[in-house]
């Protein structure tokens, strides 16, 4: 399955690394998003350099999950694909 990451989970004034909220596609509410909690996630980038991160929970209301990677994401990695298994 694939989804997009779209930001780093932040607040206010503070942001954590290695943290990042996801949209799956077709997933579009909470209750649907949960199953998805425990499975993989892979970032590859251009030069065929694998991050791996694992789903930990759910995001807001709109079907949106939280991913925690072994190593931080760059900041170009906004809006690439990413895929779940």
């Amino acid at each position: 399955m694939k989804g997009k990451v779209l930001s780093f989970r932040r607040g206010k004034t503070k942001y954590v690394p290695r943290h990042f909220v996801i949209e799956i596609e077709g997933i579009e509410k909470i209750e649907k998003a949960k199953p998805f909690i425990g499975k993989e996630v892979s970032w590859k980038n251009v030069q065929g350099t694998v991050i791996k991160g694992k789903i930990m929970s759910t995001h807001g209301s709109k079907g949106h999950v939280r991913a925690v990677f072994e190593k931080g994401l760059p900041g170009q990695a906004i809006n690439d694909p990413v895929e779940i298994k």
